[in-house]
């Protein structure tokens, strides 16, 4: 006992003494283990994750892969002759019959989406009796290592985790400071249909997602155990190890999926030559050498990027939850203490850490659970939901210096395009372009969602392809790789023939282009009549689409094809003819063709400010004066829309206030988006209830979305760079609460990297990076400078 008191004393004052230092540690720590999935600590390859709960007599691993979904391919068929009804909503809606609109739009819907499904538990169960003690468990984000230790029958037991990303595996390393002192049973299960064969040290598990065996993907894990000492015993599902010195287990997986147009089962990949591959993998390095493979991949993204907020420090008195439950309770007396600018960076960096572990399998984009569920049936199919959190997962990708990891994207949407071509022709008769709706899933479905009786206000929405693609166009923007353009081009391209062939001509003034018909996502209106509906006409959210999307496709058309100036003459035309972003009798940006309310002035989503972030249109119109007080009116609607909502709204409003300028009020959302919420089974003294964080930092929409981490990592960049039209502002939403800091390898569009210093809210120095040949106009401390780059050049403001 006395030796790991003494290691403990050490462990803390190397890291207080660490915490004095220029580079803090970015690390979550608990002096408990997991009980609920939201105190979990997620670890990820971008393929195969784990959910690690850390229990001493029972350590609970759940086991995901990225690429498991039940379902199989859509059919080119799906809705086919639904787009006779589009002709008879649009009769009702000039008719101003909005409950029949409402009614016939269940004609124009789909096939629901495919879940995404669990993979396998996996239970370490200690069998020594006793009372543990000095129980420690951490997530350091430096290195992508999950630790855990304490005391019992005082000896010091500790296991180490990761998710290899080179390596193709989970990894699990137990030890004790005492021979023979593990003796433990290692049991693998799953909530789908499964068998396990336990065979000398390893087990097999082959299973396949809930559904008919014959038409949906198949699964095959393969776990091995390595020790030194002691006995090692297979039996069932399980292995038994006994009186062993130490203990590594590797975990690996392979699925049967083989693309969004491949059946599971009859043009399988070869899943199960693949997992005995990478299980025999496991012999040719030791654990140490997978660490440092692991640990060196994963930081040559990680460490692009630095925040440093002065004054920040971590204090090992508060585990992370109780420095989250104290910054939600008692901010001033955290914020003096230099606590709450550590965890604003630890929750910044943290956005980071998912980001790179859960995004990096080709055409497989972190859903909207990133990768990680211990449910069968996940929230909401943990799907791609495309009116907002998809996009919202890909903000930070850029800017946050992680270009990499919005490459499943590109793959994704290639395949929307696919399948978007069949559902622009049967559901909507435009036989131009391609369109993907509200929910998608691995197999790339792009039709409208809801079995004809769900809500037209999310289930018949038509513009995810083309608010994806703008996505693809932010890679662009910050990358300026022409090879890259060209290969999202025709992409774009598609998305814009479809939306121009969906656009009409209002009956109120012929000259303008509206849609018709049109819902704004998930939201409802009251109109003139009193009627509470959803589907109307010339919705703002399409029309703020639609320019964006517009904008960019001349952009990219310019780039790749500058002589054309026919194209660009038709393409601003139609732009001009769209109808116009108004302001409503309250001061606010209307989100409907009329001045009409809505049922819930407080509604979390905010689809008619896209033209404001992740757009610029908006700005764009304001500043030009072709539309003035645009700005002024978005700033009123989120006035009127309040601070508080759910976690991913949340986090788009921290970017809407930062692209206003308005740091202080992006700071004050963020401090929202930083408000403890218990776990959603806990029950007791401490339940809190909203959105928010959960214990273990995951976003609480409630319940756990991951698109609110990774908005709440954008909105910290935009507080502090933004970029537009050949522009960098440095600093442009900077709140007072960080006068003092330093940023390094914070991205802007045109290809600049910048390290940047700041006091007393101006900036002292900065280093811009140019990756390729290029001008731009940076905006700092009230001063304008123009610059031209070569490639690969550096400035330095003083």
């Amino acid at each position: 006992m006395r030796k790991a008191i003494t290691i403990l004393f050490f462990y803390i004052f190397a890291c207080i003494t660490y915490a004095n230092n220029k580079n803090i540690p970015l690390y979550l720590w608990y002096n408990k283990p997991a009980t609920y999935f939201e105190e979990s600590f997620p670890i990820g390859n971008g393929k195969l994750g784990a959910l690690v709960y850390g229990g001493v007599n029972t350590d609970i691993i759940y086991l995901n892969d990225i690429t498991f979904w039940d379902g199989k391919p859509v059919s080119k068929e799906e809705g086919k002759g639904k787009y006779i009804w589009i002709d008879k909503i649009r009769e009702a809606l000039f008719k101003e019959d909005y409950k029949l609109a409402d009614s016939l739009q269940h004609h124009v819907q789909g096939e629901e989406a495919a879940f995404f499904m669990p993979l396998a538990t996996l239970y370490l169960e200690n069998t020594v009796e006793g009372k543990a003690t000095n129980y420690y468990r951490e997530l350091n984000l430096d290195s992508s290592l999950v630790k855990i230790s304490y005391t019992l029958n005082n000896i010091n037991y500790s296991r180490e985790y990761f998710a290899s990303n080179p390596d193709h595996l989970i990894a699990v390393h137990l030890k004790a400071n005492k021979p023979g002192a593990i003796t433990t049973r290692i049991m693998l299960t799953s909530q789908v249909p499964h068998h396990v064969k336990a065979k000398g040290n390893q087990l097999t598990m082959l299973g396949h997602a809930v559904g008919d065996e014959k038409e949906t993907t198949h699964t095959c894990t393969m776990l091995r155990v390595q020790t030194t000492g002691g006995k090692t015993e297979a039996a069932d599902s399980s292995i038994y190890l006994t009186n062993a010195d130490e203990a590594i287990i590797y975990i690996v997986n392979q699925t049967s999926f083989n693309g969004f147009d491949k059946h599971p089962v009859k043009e399988a990949a070869p899943y199960l030559e693949r997992a005995s591959d990478d299980i025999w993998h496991t012999h040719n390095y030791s654990y140490e050498e997978f660490k440092n493979h692991h640990i060196s991949d994963y930081r040559k993204y990680f460490s692009r990027m630095n925040l440093n907020l002065k004054g920040q420090k971590v204090n090992l008195k508060f585990p992370t939850d109780s420095l989250l439950l104290a910054y939600t309770d008692n901010y001033e007396q955290v914020l003096k203490s230099g606590e709450a600018a550590y965890l604003e960076n630890l929750y910044f960096q943290f956005g980071r850490y998912l980001l790179i572990s859960c995004s990096r399998t080709p055409s497989v984009p972190a859903n909207l659970q990133g990768l990680w569920t211990p449910h069968l049936w996940s929230p909401w199919r943990s799907d791609y939901t495309m009116n907002i959190n998809i996009e919202e997962n890909y903000w930070p990708t850029e800017v946050a210096n992680l270009s990499e990891m919005a490459e499943p994207l590109l793959g994704f949407v290639q395949g929307l395009a696919v399948n978007g071509k069949y559902t622009a022709q049967n559901f909507y008769g435009i036989n131009q372009g391609w369109c993907a709706a509200h929910n998608s899933d691995i197999w790339c479905k792009t039709a409208p969602v809801g079995g004809g009786k769900d809500s037209p206000m999310w289930a018949n929405w038509n513009l995810g392809g083309a608010w994806l693609v703008n996505s693809l166009w932010e890679h662009y923007q910050f990358t300026k790789d022409k090879n890259y353009l060209k290969e999202i081009y025709p992409l774009i391209k598609g998305a814009s023939d479809f939306v121009v062939g969906l656009l009409i001509k209002n009956p109120n003034h012929p000259e303008e282009l509206i849609t018709a018909p049109s819902t704004s996502p998930e939201n409802h209106y009251v109109n003139d009549k009193g009627y509470h509906g959803t589907t109307c006409y010339g919705g703002t959210a399409d029309l703020a689409i639609i320019k964006e999307l517009l904008l960019s496709h001349i952009s990219a058309h310019k780039a790749l094809y500058p002589s054309d100036k026919l194209f660009e003459t038709k393409m601003k035309s139609i732009y001009k003819k769209l109808h116009p972003y108004t302001i409503g009798h309250m001061g606010d940006l209307n989100e409907w063709y009329f001045d009409w309310d809505d049922y819930d002035f407080q509604h979390r989503h905010q689809s008619h400010l896209i033209g404001l972030f992740p757009g610029y249109n908006l700005i764009m119109e304001d500043c030009t004066g072709s539309n003035k007080g645009l700005q002024q009116a978005a700033r009123r609607t989120l006035e009127i829309k309040g601070d508080m909502s759910t976690g991913w709204s949340t986090g788009w409003r921290i970017n809407l206030w930062a692209r206003l300028g308005d740091g202080n009020h992006a700071y004050k959302i963020l401090r929202n988006l930083l408000t403890y919420v218990s776990p959603d089974n806990y029950k007791g003294p401490l339940t809190r209830r909203s959105g928010g964080t959960y214990p273990n930092l995951f976003d609480a929409h409630p319940p756990f979305q991951i698109d609110g981490n990774f908005g709440g990592t954008a909105g910290i960049c935009e507080m502090l760079v933004q970029s537009h039209m050949n522009e960098i502002s440095l600093l442009p939403a900077l709140p007072d609460t960080w006068r003092d800091g330093e940023v390094k390898g914070i991205c802007a569009r045109g290809g600049y990297v910048i390290d940047m210093k700041w006091k007393k809210g101006k900036v002292t120095k900065a280093k811009i990076h140019s990756r390729v040949a290029n001008k731009a106009t940076i905006r700092y401390n009230g001063k304008t400078i123009s610059l031209n780059l070569n490639k690969d050049q550096d400035y330095i403001l003083k």
